[in-house]
Parts: structure tokens; C-alpha cells; sequence
């Protein structure tokens, strides 16, 4: 697709949202366990990465709905999980109450093929070792990660991560400091970006754009989608990013 998008392109992809999610956040998140040396498991309906006691059960949701195997499994995944469930499910069809899981809903926001804006500010493309444990430390602090405290280097973005295809990892600095990051996922033509972060005493000072910003260099001619929390979502927005569809999703108590 390119930046000559037209309306019919647009309906095509408008109808495939959940789907372009659904599809990039399991590869995210299968890359991420097969760095970390986690269980990945692999249904039709979903894909689940067990991270253990400390990273927890991540499920994602591959269609709008499950059938009734695949439900038992995932009702048995999450009895045995060890640490803390969530479950992303971005076509909310799938009701996991029974589960003794509390839900919401986040939106799932879409960009178009289009320009894309400048960096101004010092944003690298992680390859050094001491870039990413920078990147893994601001992330842990923006998102208070608790269960990764105490701070294990290489536990939540291990070195293998940025050798995973697709998967690309952002820092940015302000004032000399290790200030904000993100995390760019691209696959079968669809970009997405996962932990958009910013450290505490840099927020507002438009860290978190400037790392959006340099990792959407190059993904001018692509289709991009994201799930957006309600204090993210201004600034995404303000990236060209629409939000389409509510992506629900659940979580241990």
C-alpha cells in the first residue's frame, strides 16, 4: 500500500483493524518470549506466551470467538499461571469473566500511509547492550512494571529481543539521561508500536513524541495500529492516528 491511499483502501483496512492487531501483537509478543526462552503456545483462536512468576500469562486473542476447546485450554492456562494473567482481546467477542478476570477496554487506533513528521531530538535505534538496558530501565519506571522489581537486567527486554525479524527497539535522551522509549514491531506489511514510555521526570516534555517519531521514520508507505491508554492517546492523535475499535481486555484481580 502506498501513500496514495483511496477509499476504498481505506474501507479495506478500517474492516481488518482487529485483525492487523490481533496478528502484530502476537508476533510481538511470541518474539518476546521466544527472547526471554518462554513457552510460546500456539492455537487457531489464540497464542500465549508463560512468562512464569514474574512476566506473568500474556494471551493473545486471534478471532472473534473461541471454541470450546480452546476456551478450556485457556481457562486451564490461566489456573496455572504461576504469576499475573492478561489477555488481549482486540476483537471483543470472547468473555473471560468466568475466569474470575476483571476486564476493560482501551481503543485500537489506526494510521494510514502518509507522511510522516521529523525527529528533532537525540533518538537512537537500539544495538548497544547498554542502549537497551537503558530503554528496559525507562520502560520498567514509565509503566511501573512492580513485578519486575527487583530490577533484573535483561528480564523484560533480553539482548535476543532485537534479533527477533521485525522487532525494533527505541531510546531517546534528554539531557544526557536515558528519557523515553518504545518498542516497533513490523510485520507482513502492518507496523505497530508496544511500550511507548516515558520516565516520570520527563514527562511533558515531549519525549514520548519524539520517540514515536523516529521510529515511524521509514513506515511512511504502511498501515500502522497501536492500543492506546487514555493518557496516551492525545499524543497519538497527534501522529495521525484514529481510533477505530475498542480492544477489550482482561486481567488477574
Amino acid at each position: 500500500m502506498t501513500t496514495g491511499t483511496t477509499a476504498a483502501d481505506r474501507s479495506a483496512v478500517l474492516a481488518r483493524v482487529p485483525a492487523l492487531q490481533a496478528r502484530n501483537s502476537a508476533a510481538f509478543w511470541s518474539a518476546t518470549g521466544r527472547a526471554r526462552g518462554h513457552e510460546v503456545i500456539r492455537r487457531s483462536g489464540f497464542v500465549a506466551v508463560d512468562g512464569g512468576r514474574r512476566a506473568g500469562l500474556r494471551v493473545l486473542i486471534q478471532g472473534p470467538g473461541l471454541d470450546g476447546g480452546e476456551l478450556a485450554e485457556l481457562g486451564e492456562l490461566a489456573r496455572r499461571a504461576a504469576g499475573p494473567v492478561n489477555v488481549e482481546d482486540p476483537f471483543g467477542a470472547t468473555d473471560l469473566g468466568r475466569l474470575g478476570l476483571r476486564s476493560w477496554q482501551m481503543p485500537i487506533m489506526l494510521r494510514l500511509p502518509g507522511p510522516v513528521g521529523v525527529s528533532v531530538a537525540d533518538v537512537v535505534r537500539v544495538e548497544r547492550p547498554e542502549d537497551l538496558q537503558a530503554a528496559e530501565r525507562v520502560v520498567i519506571e514509565g509503566f511501573e512494571l512492580t513485578g519486575f522489581e527487583p530490577y533484573r537486567r535483561g528480564e523484560l527486554f533480553p539482548a535476543a529481543l532485537v534479533a527477533q525479524p521485525g522487532v525494533d527497539v527505541f531510546l531517546a535522551w534528554c539531557d544526557g539521561v536515558a528519557a523515553g522509549a518504545c518498542v516497533r514491531v513490523v510485520r507482513e506489511g502492518v507496523g505497530s508500536h508496544y511500550w511507548v514510555a516515558a520516565s516520570p521526570a520527563f514527562r511533558s516534555r515531549g519525549v514520548g513524541r519524539a520517540v514515536m517519531l523516529a521510529s515511524l521514520a521509514g513506515l511512511a508507505d504502511l498501515p500502522l495500529t497501536l492500543t492506546a491508554s487514555k493518557l496516551g492517546r492525545p499524543l497519538y492523535e497527534s501522529l495521525g492516528y484514529t481510533a477505530v475499535t475498542p480492544s477489550t481486555w482482561w486481567a488477574s484481580r
